[in-house]
């Protein structure tokens, strides 16, 4: 997630790698797109702890009166409107962007296929792990399933890669099946208990009742299944095309970025205005427009990357992103540790302000951390453990001083 095009720095190294079949990196960083996943994942951790592990993930789906004072309510207001769904979707365009990288990295040694499906099953195994003894509102399963749906499309030139993404987004907006959501009178007790257990339980508790909850979560995940899939094959394309790569000019990215941040925000204000007379076209709409939003972002820090002053700054985040795997399941064990009952047991004593400061101390955190440890290590050491598990040799770790 955070380590495909990290460069070789020891020639040492390299030549082992390569006797073991193992790829070289890339020549050079693509510091961007280490940038764009560190934001993108802060991002992910805002929505994540106010909306998953303050409170039950499912209140939202409850018609409940907004809580907190007035800072909570326009905190929540904003993080709703520009942040979430889109972070996730910015992410997810950046995991595709990952599967095409090391598709390229892999196709120079022949069999790429073959080392991907290692990988990804790697992934689902962590997943898994993640899911059913951390907090089952993991992506890493849905990622390494879809990224293996995914697998056979890297093939395509960027043209029919495209193609299939808005087939598959416009899947996703029009939704011509029908998925059984849980009903109200399902949810109201259900979200009742999880303030007892998840506040009180012991830890097996905590664990028993999240396995309960997945065949609550199953529906959600369906919905969002092309979704997924559409964004990794927009992250494949924007590989493809070498937007990261052919230094484009900045002013092109930067009207791409307006364009997507003023379309996708149109498209919300238009949803709002359609949910009374014509519900089914404003849910169409406010499906798609998240992924808009996320184009836009991605290319506004893209070409804010462009700007020296800008890029200096910006390179404090790209440690983060480069250790977004790691990142992201110590985001997870951390939350659990201080909402949940085994550890601090804040569950549903927080506001949305409060919280909110609590992921900005989190991430500057994990800042600090990230840029420490890879000054000394070429991968977080979860991506380390993914590297060594994939190609089944022990990857070098230390940066030779």
């Amino acid at each position: 997630m955070g380590s495909e095009n990290h460069a070789a720095t020891s020639s040492r190294a390299t030549a082992a790698q390569a006797g073991r079949g193992v790829p070289q990196a890339l020549p050079a960083r693509v510091m961007a797109i280490d940038v764009i996943r560190g934001i993108a994942l802060f991002g992910v951790l805002v929505v994540n702890l106010t909306t998953e592990f303050r409170v039950s993930i499912f209140e939202q789906f409850l018609d409940l009166p907004a809580s907190g004072n007035g800072i909570d309510r326009f905190i929540a207001q904003c993080i709703a409107l520009a942040v979430e769904s889109k972070a996730i979707a910015l992410f997810s365009m950046l995991f595709g962007v990952g599967l095409a990288i090391q598709f390229d990295q892999l196709a120079r040694r022949g069999n790429p296929d073959y080392w991907l499906v290692r990988r990804l099953l790697v992934l689902l195994a962590f997943g898994l792990v993640h899911l059913l003894f951390i907090w089952n509102g993991d992506i890493l399963t849905e990622y390494a399933i879809v990224g293996l749906l995914a697998l056979p499309f890297l093939r395509l030139p960027p043209r029919y890669l495209l193609a299939a993404a808005i087939a598959s987004m416009l899947v996703f907006g029009l939704q011509p099946w029908s998925i059984r959501w849980p009903g109200v009178d399902i949810l109201t007790p259900h979200v009742a208990l999880a303030h007892v257990v998840y506040a009180t339980g012991s830890y097996l508790d905590i664990v028993a009742f999240s396995h309960r909850e997945l065949s609550l979560l199953l529906p959600l995940h369906l919905y969002l299944l092309p979704r997924t899939f559409a964004l990794f094959l927009f992250g494949m394309t924007l590989w493809k095309t070498g937007i990261f790569t052919a230094q484009p000019r900045c002013t092109t990215i930067a009207a791409i970025a307006a364009a997507g941040i003023l379309s996708g925000g149109a498209c919300m204000l238009w949803s709002a205005q359609l949910r009374a007379a014509w519900p089914a076209v404003s849910q169409c709409v406010m499906n798609i427009a998240p992924v808009i939003l996320a184009f836009g972002y991605g290319a506004a820090i893209l070409a804010l990357c462009h700007w020296p002053a800008c890029a200096r700054l910006l390179a404090l985040f790209a440690p983060l992103g480069r250790m977004a795997f790691t990142n992201y399941l110590m985001q997870s064990i951390a939350c659990g540790f201080i909402f949940y009952s085994y550890g601090l047991g804040y569950f549903g004593q927080l506001g949305v302000a409060q919280a909110t400061l609590l992921a900005v101390a989190i991430f500057a955190i994990q800042l600090g951390i990230s840029a420490f440890w890879l000054d000394r290590y070429r991968y977080g050491p979860m991506e380390w453990l993914w590297r060594t598990l994939m190609y089944g040799a022990r990857q070098a770790m230390a940066i030779p001083r």
